[in-house]
């Protein structure tokens, strides 16, 4: 019979402990072995029993769940599934090898395909390795396949750059258009664009970027702008600010062009 992975949750809230254990008792192959509320007796605890797999709030009151995370042993990591209301953290939590990352409030088909990843981690074996990465000339860590982290209907995603035909700017979060899905991401559309370089981004107007690659039809309007249709079905029109930098980008692919 195989062996159950010993399951640790950390919440200050009673009510998502609560709710954490009611969704792992219904899997056969979960054996809680602890709840905690605050970080000291958590880390207390995870040294004494080493959980497999450790459901880990956030905001753990004055402490927080990425400090208790990165202080745990490197020899002995259980698996970690954060916590917490908040999706402005999931960048930092896949940094520290979090397996997922659950949005309260969650039902029982996002808990599910959550434990779909933990299974599949746990199955590999704590020896199996990360995903390649190489360094960057800036120092800092370039997936080969770039992925951008972004929520949908409170469900976060890992998305292909190469699949994302528009990105709009709304202040501090952008929206991304893959297909006919949208997605929302907290960062400006500065940062959207250096997530994107290795696209053929076009910027049309001062919140907007296409990527050139989704480009299926291009239109003009009465005054000159140009309209892009996208391969999705989405719509954009260019400003007049960057009318004439779009003709130039677009002259490079008119037949002859130098």
């Amino acid at each position: 019979m195989p062996t159950a992975m010993k399951v640790m949750i950390v919440d200050d809230e009673p009510a998502a402990r609560r709710t954490l254990r009611e969704f792992c008792a219904r899997e056969t192959d979960l054996l809680i072995v602890g709840e905690y509320g605050d970080a000291r007796a958590a880390l207390d605890a995870i040294g004494a029993t080493m959980p497999d797999l450790i459901f880990l709030d956030m905001q753990l009151g004055s402490s927080n769940g990425l400090a208790l995370a990165r202080s745990l042993n490197p020899d002995h990591l259980p698996i970690i599934v954060f916590v917490t209301a908040y999706d402005r953290y999931a960048i930092d939590a896949f940094e520290v090898n979090a397996t997922d990352y659950l949005l309260k409030p969650f039902d029982a088909e996002r808990f599910y395909k959550t434990m779909v990843r933990v299974r599949r981690r746990w199955q590999a074996g704590p020896d199996s390795p990360a995903p390649a990465r190489s360094e960057t000339a800036a120092g800092t860590l370039a997936d080969p396949h770039p992925r951008l982290l972004a929520e949908s209907n409170g469900h976060l995603r890992l998305l292909d750059v190469a699949d994302i035909e528009l990105t709009e700017g709304d202040r501090n979060y952008v929206q991304l258009t893959v297909g006919q899905e949208v997605f929302h991401a907290r960062c400006t559309l500065q940062q959207a664009q250096k997530a994107l370089q290795t696209q053929p981004i076009l910027r049309i107007s001062r919140s907007c970027l296409i990527n050139v690659n989704h480009v299926r039809e291009v239109g003009r309007t009465p005054r000159g702008d140009f309209i892009f249709v996208l391969a999705g079905g989405a719509t954009v029109t260019s400003s007049e600010g960057f009318r004439d930098a779009v003709r130039s980008y677009l002259a490079r692919f008119k037949v002859g062009a130098p």
